[in-house]
Parts: structure tokens; sequence; C-alpha cells
């Protein structure tokens, strides 16, 4: 065979070592020879019986996919089967299936294609100013003169305003929004939220140092349950989680590997919390991990239930018998309609409990501008307290939120109003209140009416909506549609609520994505549209459900 044959059919790598002999024979500069590494020895035999010089398909291999360019692509690094674990398990119902198909249809309304309905209604998430509810002008007031301070020179705007938007300005670098804070939140906004506190408890002392300022309050739970899982096994840390329950828990839960328990709630008893199921939780689990953790949310997420002051007792010498780490999250304090009903922060009843308790039970509580009457989810403001947080453990939490460098600082400074909003004698007072107490009376009357409306149906019942900003009602669903849904493999409230989007544009959300006791279906939805669009939604529920019962009977 010719040189020039052999260098034409001979494989890459040895046409390289060949180059390389020559360079050296011709008294070259003494460089390497460029040698595939992975290659197996060269010999002088034809380069048609080595086995590199096969084709792949000759050599048993799969033929690799060529892309446009002739290259071959390599091996993705990340893919669904090498990529985390945990985070596959990961599951949030609030943002699930539903919402996406919601979505679909509202792009493909506004294209023209023809629907049963002539709009999409959301009803899936407590995202107050996305359903029509308005900011409260003194926030915004504020926040405008903070991102904006060429403003400050604008008479428009009120003295008090003014004077809030400066001295959140002067806490901030360089007098400005823009800049970092520090990690554990803004010194000045974290002594506003402890006298807040100490206010809203009835003088029970709050030290700035155990407040951490956060992204929302799922900032703060998510941080918490970083610290409080460890083990493997039989040791892994198990945390107790009310059922029904919002999915952030378990899907946190799911994040970090933790072991989900589950308490139920009783219905029957209008989403009552029960001691006695709590026990056999507890007691349950202990075969098979260390239960560390109790969270409880009150007003309740997504049933609506406000806890006594006797239920909560019973709660803290549970923790304190138990030697568990209460989670408290109280974002919907300023939530509670019934007649009868009182928010009691977890805190201050802890404390008037006496020193037994108050210097003994952990306790981490968290609030957020998300809910109540502000409704600024989008800025991602809110704090964490702590209680009788072991000093190492503490600095190590510290070390933990310096990570994520700080909260978003607008954020931070819409919680300083909320903590501290107009006083009496300011010019801002007396709207304030007007626009706050509209706001809560106007979803006082929404959770009456959603209540009302929903027990009128025959096979829907729904308990008082007591607080916060849902309905969770029980729906009978016929055997025929559980039947149908089982074959398609969705559970029959899912089955059920994506039928509802279809066939009327209401968006919900089944009540298996937050969990609920084996035989019962539920679906959540949100009391925050207007009054005249929640009628619209809840006459197209009471009309769709009867049909549905129709059809599958």
């Amino acid at each position: 065979m010719s040189a020039m044959r052999w260098r034409l059919l001979a494989p890459r790598n040895v046409r390289l070592l060949d180059r390389g002999r020559s360079e050296r024979s011709a008294g070259g500069n003494g460089a390497q020879p460029a040698r595939a590494l992975s290659s197996p020895p060269v010999s002088a035999s034809p380069p048609g019986r080595t086995l590199s010089s096969l084709s792949a398909t000759r050599r048993g291999l799969p033929k690799a996919k060529m892309s446009e360019n002739g290259v071959v692509p390599r091996a993705k690094v990340l893919t669904i089967d090498t990529m985390n674990p945990t985070v596959k398990n990961v599951e949030y119902a609030v943002r699930g299936p539903i919402v996406a198909r919601a979505v679909e249809l509202e792009r493909e309304l506004s294209e023209g294609m023809k629907k049963p309905f002539a709009e999409v209604i959301k009803a899936n998430i407590g995202d107050a100013h996305a359903m029509g509810q308005q900011p409260i002008t003194f926030f915004r007031q504020v926040l405008a003169l903070c991102s904006y301070p060429e403003l400050l020179n604008d008479s428009t705007f009120p003295d008090d305003a003014k004077s809030r938007a400066r001295r959140i300005l002067q806490s901030c670098g360089g007098n400005s929004m823009g800049s970092y804070s520090a990690s554990q939140g803004i010194d000045s906004v974290r002594q506003d939220v402890a006298r807040y506190i100490e206010r809203r408890d009835g003088g029970v002392p709050c030290d700035p140092n155990n407040v951490y300022l956060t992204t929302g309050a799922s900032d703060g739970i998510m941080t918490m349950l970083k610290l409080l899982v460890c083990g493997e096994g039989m040791t892994r840390t198990g945390v107790m989680i009310s059922i029904p329950q919002y999915p952030l828990y378990s899907a946190a839960l799911a994040e970090l590997g933790a072991v989900q328990i589950n308490y139920y709630l009783n219905e029957e008893k209008c989403w009552s919390l029960d001691i006695s199921e709590l026990q056999r939780a507890l007691d349950e689990a202990r075969n098979h991990c260390n239960p560390r953790a109790l969270c409880i949310i009150n007003p309740g997420n997504p049933t609506g239930q406000v806890q006594s002051r006797e239920c909560i007792e019973d709660v803290i010498r549970f923790a304190a018998k138990e030697g568990l780490f209460l989670m408290a999250d109280e974002v919907y304090q300023d939530n509670v309609y019934a007649e009868g009903c009182q928010f009691h922060s977890f805190k201050k009843v802890l404390f008037e409990m006496g020193p037994e308790y108050s210097d003994t039970v952990e306790l981490a509580s968290f609030h957020s501008t998300s809910k109540c009457y502000m409704g600024e989810c989008g800025f991602r403001g809110g704090y964490m307290e702590i209680i009788n947080m072991d000093d190492d453990v503490k600095a190590q939490l510290t070390k933990l939120v310096s990570v994520r460098l700080c909260p978003p600082v607008p954020g931070q400074a819409l919680m300083d109003l909320v903590v501290n909003p107009p006083q009496p004698g300011e010019p801002s007072y007396d709207n304030f209140i007007k626009e706050r107490s509209a706001t809560l009376s106007a979803l006082a009357e929404k959770a009456k009416l959603t209540e009302q409306i929903l027990n009128t149906v025959e096979g829907i019942s729904c308990n008082p909506v007591q607080g916060a900003m849902y309905s969770f009602p029980r729906i009978i669903i016929p055997e025929k549609a559980v039947k149908e849904a089982t074959d398609k493999g969705q559970q029959p409230d899912m089955f059920y609520c994506m039928k509802m989007l279809e066939e009327t544009g209401i968006c919900l959300v089944p009540g298996s994505g937050f969990g609920q006791k084996d035989g019962t279906y539920h679906f959540r939805m949100t009391i925050l549209p207007p009054r005249d669009k929640l009628q619209i939604l809840l006459n197209k529920v009471q009309e769709f459900h009867q049909k549905f019962t129709q059809h599958y009977s």
C-alpha cells in the first residue's frame, strides 16, 4: 500500500502518530507527538483490521446522532436520571397542571378560539392584587418615594409618607434601596418589627436580635426546616404537618429529604385540631423516624379555621411534653372574620403560660406582607421571630441567611410600613384606616357569601370560613366519575377540577394537592375575586356540580 493511500485511509489517531514519527525522524524541534491518550497501542497491521476503524454498527454499538453540522453532540451531564432525586419528589399543587392549562386557555381565548366561557377566572391562589384588590395608598406612596427620591420634592405626597421614606433611605447603604442590607435585615426595620410584636402581644418583650427579615414567610419556613433536618434511616428528621396543608410544607420536606408526618384536622368540627390526633401521628412516626418539629398554620390554609386560645395552649403543652420544635405560620393574622373568633399569637400564649413553657419551648413564628389586608405578594417581604433557640444554632442560622446576602430591600421597606403604619394625627392615618377596614370588611362579606352559596348545592358542604382567604368545601363525586378518573390515572378531584376548568373557565385546586382523608374529595378556592365576579364564580360552580353529578350518576 502506498504511503499516500495509507494516510488517507488510516484512523485519525494513527495518522497523528505517523506524523509525529515523521517529524522526529526529520529532526523536528523536540515537540511530543499528538497521541490520543485513550487509544490502544497502534500496530503496523492494515487499518481495516483495527477495532477502532470499524463502524459503530459493526461493533454492535448504537449509532450516534449527528447534528446539522455533522458533529456528534456529547451526552448531557444533567438528565432526569442524574439530577437530584429529591427535586423530582417535589409537588406544588397551587401552581400545578390545572393552572398550566388555565394559562393555555387564556392564550387560546386571546387568539379567538371559541370556548363555552368568555374568560378564565383564577381562584387557585391567594394573589390578592391579581384578583383586583387595591393596594394601600400610603404603602405605595412611601415605596415610590424610596424608589425615586426625587419625588421627595413633590408637594403631592403627604409629609408623613416623606418622613417615613427618608427614615428608610437613611437606613440603606448609600441612601438607596438598590444596595444590599445586613443579611438579617435592616436594623431599623427589625426594631420596628420588634415593637409591633410587643404591641400585638400586649407588652410581651421582643428582642430585635431574634427577628430575621425574610423573602416572604416561605423563605423563613424553608430556612428553619434546613436547620432541623438531619439523620438517616430511623434517625431521619420527621416534621408534623396538618392535613389538609399548604403544599409549601410537603414540597420543602420532599426537597430536604425529611419525613412528612401527617396529622389530620377534624372536618366535622370546623377543621379543629385534636391533641389525640397529634399523639396518634407522633406515636406512629416514632417507629420509622425521629419527629423533631410541629408546624401549625393559624388562621388555616387551605381550611380557613381560627384556633382558640385553649387549643393553642394544648399544642404548646404537647410540644413541651414531647420535645418538639414549634413552627407557627401566622401570615393570616389580620384575616379573622367569624363572630367569636380571635387571633392569638403562639408567642403571646406561650409567655402567658409562664416560665415553665416560655423559658423552654423552642418556637419560630412567621409573618408576611403577602396576605392580610396588604396582599403585596410580589414584594416578597416577611419576617420570622425565634424564641429559646440555642446560641450556637442561632450563630449557624445567621451564617445560613448570610449565604443569600439579604432579603429584597423593597420587601423589607414594605414590611416596615406594615408593622409601623400611619398613626393617629398623621396626614395619612384616616385614609389608611378607611382602606384597611374596607378591604377586611369585603373579605369578611365574601367569606360568608362563599359558605352560604356552596352549602345550597346538593353534594357540596362547606365549613364556615372563619379566617384566611380560602374555602375548602367537601364534594361528593359519583362512583362512575371516580372510576373514569382512576382509569385515566388521575385523582378524582383533579379530574373534577379539570372538567370544571374546561367547561366553565373556573380554575380551582383539587383537594388532593393539599392532602385529605382517604375517600373524601375537596377543592380549594380563594375568596379574593371582587364580589360580583365571586358571585359569577360560585354560580358557575353550582351549575357545573349539578351537571357533573347528573352526567355521572
